[in-house]
């Protein structure tokens, strides 16, 4: 197997410093890895730590142990104790996320910030703006809102646009946390379709999907993240 991240021993905590230094324990010995090519789905009850360990994976979070190894350009990296500016790099180049929540810069148009991953990595303007009108297309946000900053739209149509730039570009490794969330049947099953596309293209993907129909689509493997294991356990999905 060509694996693309390998995670062992994870632990995150929370320190609650208003209610006298009580100590979370969210994340304990996680251990997991993923394929090219694969969608491992985290799996567990809301509090389980699932958007936890998505951001722990990206770096948002600091582990409180372990090891996050990510194959990036040819080389093994560690990310847990990384330089920034090395997270930056793989997070430009290998470390895809499609969070909840547009976050973009006010004012910037639609077009831009779908297009932005793709100039970072040195695309032409022309490569970069096909590509995007192309997603924004498919997920059916209409072309009069494209030279229009996303920061007004509805919650649907953010979420779109977010998508669209989570998948301007080939990730090897992807951060899903629900895209199909706030979405209708029509773009719920565009987005299924891009996952299926960037699996078949070689990325690797772990995802959170409360939508039953979305999450057995598209997984390979659960990872189990049920507060009662002492331990998270894999599983083959075979429904």
């Amino acid at each position: 197997m060509n694996n693309l991240i390998e995670v062992s021993g994870l632990s995150k905590t929370f320190t609650l410093h208003q209610q006298h230094g009580v100590v979370l324990n969210v994340l304990s010995d996680l251990n997991f890895s993923v394929s090219a090519g694969e969608c491992l789905v985290l799996h567990g009850q809301s509090g389980a730590g699932k958007s936890t360990l998505l951001r722990t994976l990206y770096g948002n979070y600091l582990a409180a142990g372990g090891s996050i190894r990510i194959l990036h350009n040819g080389q093994w990296v560690e990310l847990v104790d990384a330089e920034p500016r090395q997270v930056l790099e793989v997070r430009r180049q290998t470390l895809g996320y499609v969070s909840q929540f547009l976050r973009v810069i006010p004012r910037v148009s639609t077009l831009d910030v779908v297009m932005e991953p793709a100039l970072a990595r040195g695309w032409t303007k022309e490569a970069a703006e096909e590509r995007a009108k192309s997603l924004l297309s498919r997920l059916n946000i209409p072309q009069a809102l494209w030279q229009l900053a996303p920061g007004t739209f509805s919650g649907g149509e953010q979420q779109r646009v977010n998508i669209a730039r989570g998948f301007m570009v080939n990730w090897p490794l992807m951060l899903l946390d629900e895209p199909t969330a706030s979405l209708d049947d029509v773009n719920r099953q565009v987005v299924l379709e891009l996952i299926a596309e960037a699996k078949a293209a070689g990325s690797a993907l772990i995802g959170i999907f409360h939508d039953r129909t979305a999450r057995e689509a598209v997984a390979d493997r659960y990872l189990d993240m049920t507060p009662e294991h002492s331990k998270q356990q894999e599983y083959v999905y075979a429904g």
